[in-house]
């Protein structure tokens, strides 16, 4: 595996760092904590059936030795809650931006006739 790529734990799929999400089991104290800290890592795909089967078959806990708390699938849940509505946005603005195109061209064309 080249560097900076890493495999989701849940889906298999391999992915540079910066598209997983790092769960991170911090050293010395054990806490597990959300991309921070050293420690033992486990990396996990920004998608609801990567989150669902890894909360469902406790793959965070096994792959961190340690106890996954509540509250960190809870962030998760609500960080890939947040990405869905700024994928919705971002689709919303692409979509007025090509009709402002299109509606632009058709302007340009009936101009130069």
């Amino acid at each position: 595996m080249e560097p900076n790529y890493r495999r989701c734990l849940s889906c298999r799929k391999i992915a540079h760092k910066s598209e997983l999400w790092r769960i991170v089991r911090v050293h010395p104290t054990g806490t597990v904590e959300l991309d921070q800290g050293m420690g033992r890592s486990a990396y996990l795909c920004p998608q609801a059936s990567c989150l669902k089967t890894a909360q469902r078959k406790d793959r965070l806990g096994r792959a961190l030795k340690a106890s996954v708390p509540e509250s960190i699938y809870q962030e998760l849940w609500n960080r890939l809650a947040q990405g869905e509505e700024n994928l919705v946005k971002l689709e919303m603005s692409s979509v007025a931006s090509h009709q402002s195109k299109q509606e632009n061209a058709s302007f340009d064309d009936q101009q130069a006739r």
